[in-house]
């Protein structure tokens, strides 16, 4: 009987004594699910649908359910990508899959426990011995040289979640089709009769490796390659700059990689420096929020820090506060972020003489304009891609291949970055590196961060940018999404807060859809996003999260000022939060 089905196919108190039945008596989950069948719209939850993989694989609440992150549902998605890997032949199976995981309760398990499948399966797995990030999960893919990679993190999510992505030979993170694969076979699988080997069994085997220091060595040597300037950090190594791991992974690797680089006045956090699942000292451990700089914040004023740096807890995500004239600190967006590294790179790469005429940035479709701007000013190809690094990955791979351009940055407004290719994924090692040479390269003109973003604002006009996240709770909140989604591809809107639409980006639909009714073909993979393009160069995106139970609006403006930049944005909030309502 295939359990997974059984909670599909039947109503979910079915499912629910199936787990009752099959879960050992003295288990951690048993336990959990007798406290869970206290709250029946929470069981009803965990049970009704299956945890599903989104643009960067699974992730959901810890605990007993299909709809959970747990010991079985960690092995039913291994024994998926198992099927994968089995089905390319003896040498994928020798090539192997290394494992990673960060900070949260049960990560490590879950690492070995996908490595006990593999194992079982004949497929050789390489676990690192402790929490390593997300990023150089990415370049052991490649270093070594695996089939496949694993990373159980969460990224930036609330304590209660932990996650499962999965990467390919390149080390980005599968594309849909492989991805497809792995959801199907998973599905086929009754999750509570994966094969496994026993821990001693898997202690033993020729197949099963742990790894540290040789992968973290080679990385650390990569890493040395992004400084662009060594000059810049060498006058001003001394700049203060307060670091967070936010009880992540970057604490480690961050030490060495501000100590290789040169940097002497690096500052790090007391209170977050050691892993810590339960996130202590913030709410929720996410560069992106103010709230999670309180502590670096404290730090920063004491030493009086020119910037604060931090990473989320697999460190692939990088945020920054800046220090302005009157001692306090601004929180940057993604954007600005991608902005102020792409300008620094491009504009030393070209007093250095080694900006390539073929030369090529990469962003998703819904990341800032100011970005394209940029790029274009020093003769640089711009390309938008879908959301998700795993299509900055796809064309990274696909200039490699057709030798065509090459890859100079990539960056996704959601705080990721890659300055680099030798990871592929966002890096925000690499990101928090180029980030401090920049901010010493700006002290070196007696100038600061917020000096580099007001010259970019004063040559490209203030663009500013918001995105908004629509929850969408429960299976019926995905029925909603997905409803509303079809509602707004079947009729595009034509005017948004009284600005009329140019074209309509219909991604799902590959065309691009002019007012006059005109239309184009896109070159992009299908994906349920629309975008607008309004007549007076603003524009406004919608997408469903691919993780979450979340529609995504993204909103982009550009004005003379920031008083009306700000004033475009809250009207454009406010038209579509009507509208939404």
């Amino acid at each position: 009987m295939n359990h997974e089905k059984v909670g599909i196919e039947m109503v979910w108190q079915e499912s629910v004594k199936v787990w009752e039945s099959k879960l050992p008596a003295d288990s951690d989950l048993s336990a959990e699910l007798v406290t869970l069948k206290e709250n029946e719209k929470n069981l009803a939850e965990a049970f009704s649908s299956p945890l599903s993989f989104g643009t960067a694989g699974m992730r959901g609440v810890m605990g007993p359910g299909i709809n959970r992150m747990n010991v079985y549902t960690v092995r039913q998605a291994t024994a998926g990508l198992a099927t994968l890997i089995v089905g390319r032949g003896e040498a994928a199976k020798q090539r192997g899959v290394v494992i990673s995981y960060d900070s949260r309760h049960h990560s490590r398990e879950f690492a070995l426990e996908s490595a006990k499948v593999l194992v079982a399966q004949g497929i050789k797995a390489y676990v690192f011995s402790s929490l390593r990030p997300t990023p150089e999960l990415s370049f052991a893919v490649r270093e070594i040289k695996t089939e496949a990679g694993i990373m159980i993190t969460a990224s930036h999510n609330p304590p209660m979640y932990n996650g499962y992505k999965c990467y390919g030979a390149d080390g980005g993170q599968l594309p849909p089709e492989a991805a497809d694969i792995v959801t199907e076979a998973a599905r086929k699988v009754d999750l509570f009769d994966v094969p496994v080997v026993e821990d001693a069994t898997l202690a033993e085997s020729s197949l099963f490796r742990f790894i540290d220091d040789e992968i973290d060595s080679a990385y650390l040597d990569k890493l040395k390659t992004v400084t662009v300037n060594k000059d810049v950090v060498k006058e001003h190594h001394d700049i203060k700059i307060v670091y967070t791991p936010l009880h992540g992974t970057g604490q480690y690797l961050m030490e060495k990689v501000f100590a290789n680089a040169g940097f002497t006045g690096v500052h790090y956090v007391a209170s977050q420096k050691d892993p810590d699942g339960d996130f202590t000292t913030v709410k929720s451990p996410n560069p992106e929020d103010a709230p999670a700089f309180v502590e670096a914040e404290k730090v920063g004023t004491e030493v009086n820090a020119d910037v604060l740096i931090a990473t989320d807890p697999d460190a692939d995500r990088m945020g920054v506060a800046i220090r302005k004239p009157d001692g306090a600190y601004q929180l940057l967006t993604g954007n600005q972020i991608g902005a102020i590294l792409l300008d620094y790179l491009l504009r030393a790469k070209k007093e250095q003489h080694d900006l390539p005429a073929n030369g090529a940035v990469v962003k998703s479709v819904v990341s800032s304009e100011l970005a394209t701007a940029v790029a274009e000013s020093y003769g640089v190809e711009m390309f938008n891609v879908l959301t998700g690094f795993k299509f900055i990955a796809e064309k990274i791979h696909q200039f490699e291949t057709e030798h065509d351009h090459e890859f100079l940055f990539g960056y996704e407004e959601s705080y990721g970055f890659l300055i680099k290719p030798f990871v592929r994924d966002k890096d925000a090692l690499q990101a928090s590196l180029l980030l401090a040479e920049v901010a010493a390269g700006q002290k070196a003109k007696g100038k600061t961060l917020a000096d580099a973003l007001d010259n970019l604002y004063d040559r490209f006009g203030v663009h500013l940018e918001k995105t908004i996240a629509k929850t969408f709770p429960g299976s019926e909140g995905l029925v909603k999404m997905k409803e509303l989604m079809a509602s707004f591809h079947e009729a595009p809107l034509t005017e948004i807060n009284g600005v009329e639409v140019e074209s309509v980006s219909d991604i799902l639909h590959s065309v691009s859809i002019e007012k006059s009714g005109k239309t184009t073909p896109l070159s992009l993979p299908k994906s349920d996003v629309l975008k607008y393009h309004l007549a007076n160069g603003d524009w406004v995106a919608l997408r469903p999260s691919g993780t979450e139970p979340k529609m995504k609006l993204y909103i982009g403006v550009t004005a003379d000022t920031k008083e009306k930049a700000t004033e475009k944005l809250q009207a454009y909030e406010a038209s579509l939060s009507e509208l939404f309502n």
